[in-house]
């Protein structure tokens, strides 16, 4: 199957389909990947041109399933993959995906904008979700923006005085013509249809290089300069996980200043240290107590912080709890929009390079054309005659909205950017899952992101020009070789630094020789509890308690690399011991579970002898779930009383509403990708 060639409807910004619920008509399963849904399976199951091909395309389709490279290490694994992304940016997807993809419901109607996974409007709330939805506004967003405004500041600064001064010639000849926004109208169009361009106007550098005040070099805030595309420029042992740390810790920061100013820490009322000790024992710091450190601050203060005596408490954390599903839905809504403009301007293969670009510029065509004749009193007219009926219009704005909602139920869905301007072009998770499918496709899935125990090295990162140029004869940032090269060296003193002594005091959370040592006797004895309560467990499983059995082996005890994928994983159901694996070698791809032992010797491909408890045609496969080896309680008493690690689980769901739930299984998000990519299912994220 060959990809079809853009037709004239595919540079327009119009709807695809208005056949989408409450009005909609569900359509038909589709059993098999090669079926074509959505666009994504019709992408991964074309055949590329040759110079495109990578190594899935190349893998040997003799094979039940081709394997290159699971447990291998990087260098070993060939590349690229997929053709048209290197393995770095795919296995940095893939994590991120890993992160975001949490729970998918097969949607039974035509998807919006050609594409399915998008995410449902009754999503689930969870604070880790939350948390995933602000890491993913961090590294999108957040960056971007960064980025935005380093580029500003090395402009307005004239360090790089021949680029600056272009700007500055062409901007006032413009205001001198009244041609400003025809000159801001072209210049857009050139940035969008031609992506060198770009890189012209705007050289690369290094975010945490340039300072965001005399837009000149500066030292990192990590010391060294060992990842390019991150805020800090802390090192990094693949693509990506600097910028996902920096999110990680973003959320994390948040949650200890929210704590700290919960909890009234206020280190210039301390006693000074030779006013002697506050208290007569040195104990933890209040901000490591996450739970009731309020409260405690509230009566020390005389007041009386209960539901009874406070009768604003419930109100406000109800409301305060029942507002998040929306501020949750509503960032990732903004972060989807956010990295579909990105993937528009800068598609990976297989989505088309440049219909998506065109269409876009195409939409300020008319922008640029109407500036020659729109004059600023005719815009000011305009914008104050638009704000004045907004305001002012409800008698007629709102039997207007009730027209529109009779005659044309679904308007609002019709006119979202992902059916209109933006169709067809993908979010990360979207282009993740159609990468994943091109592996299935091919019989040849993508080994997962590789697991790197080892911290990265502090030394600069390798620059090239594709992340540190200037334009014409100026050096880059004009500075010298040897000042690039100290702002790049490591410095262990720069991450340390704060902007007085001040934010020390606040951020320093010290226990104390006393308090460490009341830590770790705390954790001793949660250590010896959590410990027995393992111990419990296997009895309870053992009298038939089913929650003891889904808690059975998963806490790893060990920290070797799980070897299993990709067609058999380590996992349990119901308690016992045995691998899930798939099978594609039928017509129709299965899942099944066998508590065989010889599989972990020899594997499950080519044999006849297994008899599986259970197996599922993944084309039956209607909902799937990430589930927890522990609620999120339990697995942080686990993860600091005994350091470690928790294998989590999937449960599976078939048409016929029949649950699956495999546990302990150490590459669950591996074993989950694989089932959400085989099928002809059009998924939606929950």
């Amino acid at each position: 199957m060959t990809a079809a060639s853009p037709a004239i409807m595919d540079f327009l910004p119009l709807p695809d389909n208005v056949d989408t619920p409450p009005g909609g008509v569900p359509t038909e399963p589709d059993v098999s990947l090669h079926d074509g849904p959505t666009d994504s399976h019709a992408l991964a199951t074309a055949e590329p041109e040759e110079h495109e091909k990578g190594a899935v395309h190349n893998a040997n389709h003799d094979e039940d399933v081709a394997d290159l490279g699971w447990h291998e290490p990087p260098s070993k694994i060939p590349a690229p993959l997929v053709g048209g992304i290197q393995n770095d940016e795919l296995w940095m997807l893939i994590r991120r995906f890993n992160k975001q993809m949490y729970h998918v419901k097969e949607y039974p109607y035509a998807v919006p904008g050609g594409l399915d996974l998008n995410i449902a409007d009754e999503e689930e709330f969870s604070p880790d979700k939350l948390r995933s939805n602000i890491e993913r506004l961090y590294m999108t967003i957040g960056i971007g923006l960064m980025a935005f405004m380093k580029h500003i500041v090395r402009l307005r600064s004239w360090r790089e005085t021949k680029r600056t001064a272009w700007f500055c010639t062409v901007y006032f000849v413009a205001w001198l013509f009244d041609l400003l926004m025809p000159t801001i109208s072209t210049t857009l169009i050139v940035l969008i249809a031609y992506p060198p361009s770009r890189e012209f106007l705007f050289p690369p550098a290094p975010i945490a290089l340039v300072n965001s005040k005399t837009g000149g070099v500066q030292k990192p805030k990590a010391g060294v300069l060992g990842s390019t595309d991150s805020a800090t420029g802390a090192p990094e042992n693949h693509k990506g996980e600097a910028v996902e740390a920096e999110a990680s810790n973003f959320v994390n920061g948040i949650a200890s200043v929210a704590l700290s100013s919960a909890t009234g820490k206020h280190p210039q009322g301390e006693p000074d240290a030779e006013d002697g000790p506050a208290d007569p024992v040195a104990v933890p710091d209040p901000t490591a107590i996450a739970i009731g450190a309020a409260d405690a601050k509230d009566r020390a203060s005389g007041a009386s912080p209960s539901a009874q005596h406070d009768k604003t408490k419930v109100p406000m954390e109800t409301a305060m709890w029942t507002k998040m599903r929306p501020v949750m839905h509503g960032l990732a809504d903004v972060t989807d929009t956010w990295e579909r403009f990105g993937n528009a301007l800068s598609p990976t293969k297989p989505f088309p390079r440049s219909i998506h670009r065109l269409r876009l510029a195409s939409l300020i065509v008319p922008l640029l054309a109407v500036s020659f004749f729109i004059t600023s009193y005719m815009f000011v007219k305009a914008s104050t005659f638009i704000l004045g009926f907004s305001f002012f219009g409800d008698p007629i704005l709102q039997p207007g909205l009730a027209w529109l909602n009779n005659t044309f139920p679904n308007w609002q869905k019709l006119l979202e950017v992902r059916n209109t301007i933006l169709k067809g072009v993908p979010t990360n998770a979207q282009l993740t899952i159609t990468l994943l499918r091109i592996g299935e496709a091919n019989k040849a899935p993508l080994p997962p992101p590789p697991r790197t125990r080892e911290p990265p090295p502090e030394v600069p990162t390798d620059i090239g020009e594709q992340e540190l140029r200037a334009t014409g004869a100026e050096p880059p940032l004009n500075a010298t070789p040897a000042e690039l090269d100290a702002a790049m060296a490591h410095d262990p003193a720069v991450p340390h630094e704060t902007g007085g002594a001040d934010i020390d005091a606040s951020k320093e959370s010290k226990h104390g020789k006393k308090g460490s040592k009341i830590l770790n006797f705390f954790r001793g004895t949660t250590k010896a509890g959590v410990e027995t309560a393992l111990g419990a467990d296997k009895l309870k499983a053992a009298a038939g308690s089913t929650p003891a059995k889904n808690r059975r082996g998963v806490v790893e005890w060990t920290r070797a690399v799980a070897i299993s994928g990709p067609v058999d994983f380590k996992a349990r159901f119901d308690g016992r011991k045995g691998h899930v694996y798939v099978t594609t070698k039928a017509t129709i791809p299965c899942v099944a579970f066998s508590t065989d032992r010889t599989i972990e010797k020899v594997g499950s491909e080519q044999r006849e002898d297994l008899h599986p408890l259970w197996s599922i045609p993944v084309a039956d496969i209607r909902e799937m779930k990430k589930v927890g080896g522990y609620g999120w309680k339990a697995k942080l008493v686990v993860g600091w009383a005994l350091d470690r690690e928790v294998s989590d689980g999937v449960e599976i769901v078939d048409r016929k509403g029949a649950k699956w739930r495999v546990t302990a299984c150490p590459l669950r998000d591996e074993l989950f990708n694989r089932l959400v990519a085989m099928g002809g299912q059009k998924w939606e994220s929950w």
